[in-house]
């Protein structure tokens, strides 16, 4: 039997595609029918770095086309602002908010790119898209 490396990651985010975050509301869409998109961009996006502690930032640019439902910005705010106390890598950031906006809002597009600063002089870019 080997002993686990301490510096591995396996495992250590397995539980974050089940993390219980602030709920994203949405409301009515009362021009369901009609072919539009609504687009986001959170500049000051925060979380934390698993690796060291430290925060990582990032800009956060939501794109999506809404169905029956809108997504309501001051839910979203809260949503986001939970991520500060989150560590979690650039990757899993951009596929949780790909999942929990679906959830909440059922698009019938979606489109998320996470473009955080550079951490160890790698810069990471990180897009999702959904389309119904």
């Amino acid at each position: 039997m080997t002993e686990k490396n301490l510096s591995s990651y396996e495992g250590r985010q397995t539980h974050i595609p089940d993390l219980e975050t602030p709920k994203i509301e949405v409301f009515e869409n009362v021009y369901k029918g009609r072919d539009y998109s609504i687009e986001f961009t959170i500049p000051e996006f925060t979380a934390i770095c698993p690796k060291t502690g430290l925060p990582d930032f990032g800009i956060i640019e939501v794109t999506y086309s809404p169905n029956e439902n809108c997504i309501e910005l001051k839910s979203l705010k809260e949503y986001i602002l939970a991520f500060r106390n989150i560590g979690i890598f650039h990757e899993n950031v951009v596929n949780k908010l790909v999942e929990d906006l679906i959830s909440a809002s059922k698009p019938n597009y979606l489109k998320v790119r996470g473009n955080f600063n550079p951490r160890g002089g790698i810069k990471t870019v990180v897009t999702r898209e959904y389309k119904k």
